[in-house]
């Protein structure tokens, strides 16, 4: 009779009752685990992949439309907006970065998008667009971060001076551009401009008289004359007439005539630079001279000292 080999019990993975099984079934299962995970995860990236793949397809489409109808964020179809539901992916936060003095609601409104929103739906084109139409909106980036947060970054144009035209304050940049009119208050430090076209040459002429501080201090506005040349007006009233196309050498013999002889602290009510060879003061009405105080200083560098009335 043959011998027979008696199992006390086999579970059902063919090990005995009891018996731990091998190191490396016990990895081959946790790696079965792991892959499946990682099967899942890979799934649910890949269609997000593929989702954001084909929403950046329309990035074009949108801006198009975005210019045509001023509604970026029209409907893309129930399929994009039902996958990123289910997937969770809808705007949480917008961090905004850079803002200083654009106002908060515009900015709200340019942005146009709450919380809530499907987060694959919003055209990042179209905002970045609407942003940059912003008067304060010198440069807008605008990011999408999975899984709920639109970051916005702004560069915003920097106030260079103050324009005043038929009675309205407007703040401007270094190029001319009108940035705002409202708030011009707080801005109190800026130079005024003042004239039809004054915002387009307004750099060049406070540039030069940045080389002159004494004479950039008494600035009260720069009046634009029939486009063509600048008025100095200062702060105690009196105007400096510079000359058409020569205003840096004018303000050279300004500033000598004012180290040399305080000619910008004498009571005059016009001093005309616009003759190079002529130094033309005109007092204001009523001043009483007193000591030198009156007298027109010595015409410097063999220059004809001459009173009258400017045109």
């Amino acid at each position: 009779m043959p011998r027979l080999k008696t199992a006390t019990g086999r579970a059902a993975g063919g090990r005995a009752a009891g018996q731990r099984p091998a190191r490396w079934k016990l990895m081959l299962r946790r790696w079965r685990r792991t892959l499946r995970r990682l099967a899942f995860a890979g799934g649910a990236l890949g269609a997000i992949l593929v989702l954001a793949l084909a929403l950046r397809g329309h990035e074009g489409h949108d801006q198009a439309a975005y210019g045509r109808e001023g509604d970026s964020l029209a409907p893309r179809g129930a399929w994009a907006d039902g996958l990123a539901a289910r997937l969770g992916l809808r705007v949480r936060a917008v961090e905004v970065e850079g803002r200083g003095n654009t106002p908060e609601p515009l900015l709200r409104a340019a942005i146009g998008v709450v919380p809530g929103d499907p987060l694959l739906g919003v055209s990042l084109t179209a905002m970045r667009a609407r942003l940059e139409s912003l008067a304060w909106v010198q440069q807008a980036t605008v990011e999408r971060h999975l899984p709920g947060t639109i970051v916005v970054r702004l560069t915003e144009r920097r106030p260079f001076a103050v324009w005043q035209t038929q009675g309205r304050f407007t703040l401007i940049d270094r190029a001319g551009r009108e940035v705002a009119d409202e708030g011009v208050a707080n801005f109190k430090t800026l130079p005024l401009v003042v004239g039809a076209d004054a915002p387009a040459h307004a750099a060049a002429i406070l540039d030069l008289l940045d080389r002159y501080p004494e004479i950039r201090a008494r600035l009260a506005a720069l009046v634009r004359i029939g486009g063509r040349r600048w008025n100095l007006r200062l702060a105690n009233g009196a105007d400096v007439l510079l000359p058409e196309g020569h205003e840096a050498e004018a303000l050279a013999r300004l500033a000598v005539l004012q180290t040399d002889h305080a000619l910008l602290d004498r009571p005059f009510a016009a001093v005309d630079l616009r003759a190079p060879d002529r130094l033309i003061l005109r007092p204001r009405p009523g001043a009483t001279p007193a000591g030198d105080a009156g007298k027109a200083p010595p015409a410097p560098h063999g220059e004809a000292a001459a009173s009258g009335r400017p045109t």
